[in-house]
């Protein structure tokens, strides 16, 4: 599947962004994500529909507050993320939001792992 952007209310969710104008690694790093490779890892798994990530940002500055994970298992889903500190609000928004989402859309059952 090819990444999905999401309205959240206060917050932007879109895919995760390593290029010439937008570069999340610092912000991953921040939250304790330090794999050079991270944000190309999870762009393969939007295309081989193993893991769906989100980059949960402030909209007007595009900055990574936290990421939201759905994993589908056939019919189910398991829905995780993580937050920078101080952004746990974001998270939360986020999650619910995804969760509704792949409920909707999508057809997943969700859990949250």
């Amino acid at each position: 599947m090819e990444p999905i952007e999401v309205n959240a209310g206060a917050w932007y969710l879109r895919a995760l962004r390593a290029d010439d104008r937008v570069d999340d690694r610092p912000a991953l790093a921040d939250g304790g994500v330090t794999d050079p490779d991270y944000v190309a890892t999870r762009t393969a798994q939007w295309a081989a529909d193993e893991h769906y990530s989100w980059a949960v940002c402030q909209p007007n500055t595009g900055e990574l507050l936290a990421e939201v994970v759905l994993t589908p298992a056939g019919s189910d889903a398991a829905l995780t993320g993580w937050a920078r500190t101080g952004h746990e609000d974001a998270l939360d928004t986020a999650l619910e939001v995804i969760s509704r989402f792949a409920e909707g859309a999508l057809g997943f059952t969700v859990s949250r792992g």
